[in-house]
């Protein structure tokens, strides 16, 4: 695993234009960074992060199928009351996910260690699935890289398949997709999946999560007042049934993507449970709850709350005391508490592999790096090659 310097593309941020990339620059600072790229063998990749995600994938809906069935453990999730039979009969009725990311802490050699499961609402699905294999066919056209280059990314076709997929177990031919409004990378991922849709044969209106009602019927509607029936929703299923039209959801009868089941899936407190389930997995890190944290040896420990994303409220605790804390606007849900495994640092840079799922098939990886080892939404995005 190399990180290896290269010349960027003269004509990027036109070809960025012309291609709707428009936020591969935040706040100022480069979000896209193609002056250097990652290397790794065909083995790396195999061996080490494919066949781990494919195994991990299959745990973690071991977990699911256990926590469904246990109303103790939906407490521990922190799941309301009113959502756990439809959650379970989500998770036995096997309505079909979308995508969803693993990330791990990898050093080019040994096993990779899991981080967490964004298997709810993940982003830089854009740079991943089309951009990034973009770059590369540039670059080997440009004589920059060998010929020999290749990708791990299969993500737009598998895309593209599963939403056919989706679209035939529901018999449904349009599929409305949503985020929040003042979200560019959301938006650019939603953007993302509507070509996915209509290359899979389905119309796919959009409408912002704040400007879906709900009807007297008891029907959510979109701007044109046309019923949703069914919706991909950039948008946690923590905070759906928690606001104010969280009595609707199950009503309203959706075809909701990504499904119920994945509040489990996409929860923090999945990664104890994966311990518990699978102690001393090679691609595991100890985790555990706040009320088992006498049974953890380690000295050094991170802590996430149960709902955190983008790295936010995490915490690295040393013999009990914190050290390090990011801030944001979780934590009053609780916290799990997991085995400190520093990211692998190439010069000043703290190196992330995100690995990509569609349904149940490893799909690509993408790279981030921050000059913090707390990976946040700001991180840099980096191209990758297999050689």
């Amino acid at each position: 695993m190399l990180r290896v310097g290269i010349q960027e593309r003269q004509n990027w941020r036109k070809k960025a234009a012309e291609f709707g990339f428009s936020f591969h620059t935040l706040q100022g600072e480069p979000y896209w960074d193609e002056s250097a790229y990652y290397q790794f063998t065909l083995q790396q990749i195999e061996q080490d992060i494919e066949e781990p995600t494919l195994e991990i994938h299959q745990l973690c809906l071991a977990v699911v199928d256990k926590v469904v069935k246990d109303e103790e453990l939906l407490q521990k999730f922190q799941i309301p009351h009113e959502f756990w039979q439809p959650i379970a009969d989500s998770w036995q009725a096997k309505t079909p996910s979308l995508y969803s990311r693993l990330d791990f802490a990898y050093h080019g050699k040994g096993p990779a260690k899991l981080y967490e499961n964004n298997a709810d609402t993940p982003t830089s699905l854009y740079e991943s699935g089309f951009w990034q294999w973009l770059w590369l066919e540039d670059q080997v056209n440009a004589g920059k890289l060998s010929k020999q280059a290749d990708q791990f990314n299969s993500l737009q076709e598998k895309l593209i398949h599963q939403l056919s997929n989706i679209a035939d177990f529901y018999g449904i031919n349009s599929l409305h997709f949503a985020c929040c409004k003042d979200t560019t990378e959301d938006r650019g991922t939603v953007q993302y999946l509507q070509d996915c849709a209509s290359e899979a044969g389905l119309s796919s209106p959009f409408v912002y999560i704040e400007d879906i009602g709900l009807s007297e019927c008891g029907h959510f509607t979109d701007l044109q007042d046309h019923v949703i029936n069914s919706l991909f929703k950039l948008y946690p299923w923590e905070f759906m049934q928690r606001e104010e039209f969280a009595t609707a959801i199950i009503p309203a009868q959706v075809n909701w993507i990504e499904p119920l089941w994945k509040s489990v899936l996409s929860n923090k407190a999945l990664l104890p449970m994966l311990w518990k389930m699978f102690p001393k997995h090679p691609n595991l890190l100890p985790s555990y709850f706040e009320d088992d944290l006498s049974e953890a040896s380690e000295t050094k420990l991170i802590k996430k709350p149960l709902f955190s994303r983008e790295g936010a409220n995490i915490s690295l605790l040393e013999n009990g005391k914190t050290i390090v804390t990011g801030q944001g606007p979780y934590g009053e849900e609780g916290f799990i508490y997991q085995a400190y495994a520093p990211l692998p640092t190439f010069g000043k840079n703290h190196t992330l592999i995100g690995s990509w799922l569609v349904n149940d098939q490893a799909a690509g990886i993408s790279v981030r790096e921050d000059s913090s080892p707390i990976t946040q939404d700001l991180s840099r995005y980096l191209p990758h090659i297999i050689l």
